[in-house]
This record gives C-alpha cells, structure tokens and sequence, in this order.
C-alpha cells in the first residue's frame, strides 16, 4: 500500500527539491502540496496523508501551529518537520507540537527518505526524539 504525503513549505523551490528527493521510491505517493500552515491544515482534513513534510518558518500560520491542529484533528497523520532550524529547543517545540520527525534541510539529502520511512511506520525520528 502506498504512503500518501503532503509537501508544505512556503517555497517552492524547496517543495520541487522534496519531491525529487522523494520520487525513487514507487510506494510513496506525493498527493499535494501547501503553501503555509492555513493550507496544510485546509488539505490535511480534505486528503488524510499518512505522512505530511512540514516547514516550521511560513506566512500565515507557522509549522508548529499547522501541527497541533492537525494532531489534534487528525491524530492518524504523522508531522516530519523539515526546517532551517538547527535548534534543540525547536526539535522539543516540534514534539511538544505532535511531530513524529525533525530533519534540517541541511542535512535533508542524507536524512529525508530515512525519516519519512520511519515516520511513516509511526517512529521517530531521529531517535532521541522518543526522549
């Protein structure tokens, strides 16, 4: 059965790159993308994903505000949290958010497909995100 994932992040640049990171594997389904937090809640309820890949620094309603919504909304769908960000304390506002993943872009070539097949499984990653 395949994953269903939704993109959002509020360039589209970065959108396209995920995607292209994303396309080699025949499971995973990219189902849409969003440009900011209102319309990744907006097409979370409409879509369901298993999996959505979610900025934290967008227009409109921020990353961390998209996922409780969604957590709380649709509690089934799991938050890989893809950000700028190299902060512990934003990895812990992520979880304190409902986010099963934290990846910086960064190191989203190396990490990306990793944290989306764990999350996607409903682990964690990376792993001191259990803590």
């Amino acid at each position: 059965m395949a994953v269903r994932i939704l993109l959002v992040d509020d360039h589209s640049a970065v959108r396209q790159g995920i995607r292209v990171l994303l396309s080699g594997h025949p499971e995973w389904v990219i189902v849409d993308e969003a440009r900011d937090g209102i319309e990744a809640v907006e097409k979370a309820s409409h879509l369901k994903p298993d999996v959505i890949v979610l900025d934290v620094t967008m227009p409109r309603m921020d990353g961390l505000e998209a996922c409780r919504q969604i957590r709380k909304n649709i509690p089934g769908i799991e938050v890989l949290i893809v950000t700028q960000h190299e902060s512990s304390q934003m990895m812990h506002e992520a979880i304190k958010a409902g986010a099963s993943g934290y990846v910086t872009k960064v190191n989203v070539v190396r990490d990306l497909e990793m944290a989306v097949d764990v999350v996607s499984r409903h682990g964690c990653f990376p792993a001191e995100m259990r803590n």
